[in-house]
């Protein structure tokens, strides 16, 4: 239990950025799974035509700090490999 009017506050700051944090690691694994579903699916042009939008959301949440930059990075890479 916080005991100082700044670790109150801070408990509340904590609260919400977990929240903001847990939509974006969702937005991040969702964009993973769909991905691996059009490889998976053989169906490189609809690949390809994700890809843009698939590093972009990737790069987004790295950005924010919810996933790793070279986290985000390598999995980007290995995705461009497989298409």
């Amino acid at each position: 239990m916080p005991n100082t009017k700044s670790a109150i506050r801070r408990v509340r700051r904590v609260k919400k950025q977990t929240q903001v944090n847990r939509v974006r690691k969702s937005k991040y694994k969702n964009a993973v799974k769909k991905m691996d579903l059009l490889i998976k699916s053989k169906n490189k042009s609809e690949a390809k035509k994700y890809f843009s939008k698939f590093q972009s959301i990737l790069m987004q949440v790295a950005k924010s700090g919810a996933v790793g930059r070279r986290t985000a990075s390598r999995k980007i890479s290995r995705v461009s490999k497989k298409i």
